[in-house]
């Protein structure tokens, strides 16, 4: 499942279309880029992984844990065959570890089916993730928006969004829930592709 370009189009005419300073950024930014990942549990291990350490310690972390696993790839089952100490020795905190061990415990048991999770809605899918430990409502969102590939979700909490519709809004400070959901209301069906843009606009 990954974006379709004639949505991505249709979603770029809509926003520049219904808000002025979206089109602004649209037009700062270029064309979107969105790209899904393939491989489910790996991302939702690298967004545990990822939770309150910089880019550079995360994607340290992940490496060595690609290599402890190798030559398989991050799944349920070959993690499980390693111990929590093992798995801490590559830099995980213990807390981390029993997230992604619950993880792999809830999807080789069934309790999430994330080969078919894209069937589900929304709020289901994020009801079914938020099951594991260390899964919030962020990291499904993240989950819903660059493993599903679903267009329309508006993660308001994220601190890089706040930051980005203060910034382009022109706003004296970070914006509350409601602030971003009526700054975010003209962007829909398409928040995914707005909040893409938002993220991208921190750059310029």
């Amino acid at each position: 499942m990954a974006f379709s370009k004639t949505d991505i189009r249709a979603a770029r005419r809509h926003l520049r279309r219904t808000d002025p300073v979206m089109r602004s950024i649209i037009d700062q930014v270029g064309p979107a880029k969105l790209r899904s990942e393939r491989n489910r549990f790996a991302m939702l291990v690298r967004s545990i992984i990822s939770q309150q350490i910089s880019v550079g310690a995360a994607r340290s972390i992940r490496n060595r844990l690609e290599e402890l696993v190798a030559p398989d790839k991050v799944t349920p089952e070959s993690l499980q065959r390693f111990t929590p100490r093992q798995l801490r020795s590559v830099g995980l905190s213990q807390q981390k570890t029993s997230y992604i061990l619950d993880l792999a415990s809830k999807t080789s048991q069934g309790e999430v089916v994330l080969r078919t999770i894209g069937r589900r809605s929304d709020e289901a899918v994020i009801e079914e993730l938020t099951q594991v430990k260390g899964i919030g409502r962020w990291t499904a969102q993240m989950f819903l928006m660059f493993a599903l590939s679903r267009l329309d979700v508006f993660p308001a909490a994220d601190l890089g969004i706040r930051m980005a519709i203060r910034d382009q809004y022109d706003l004296s400070d970070l914006p509350d829930n409601q602030t971003s959901h009526e700054i975010a209301e003209p962007w829909h069906p398409y928040a995914t592709v707005a909040s893409w843009y938002l993220w991208r606009s921190l750059d310029l």
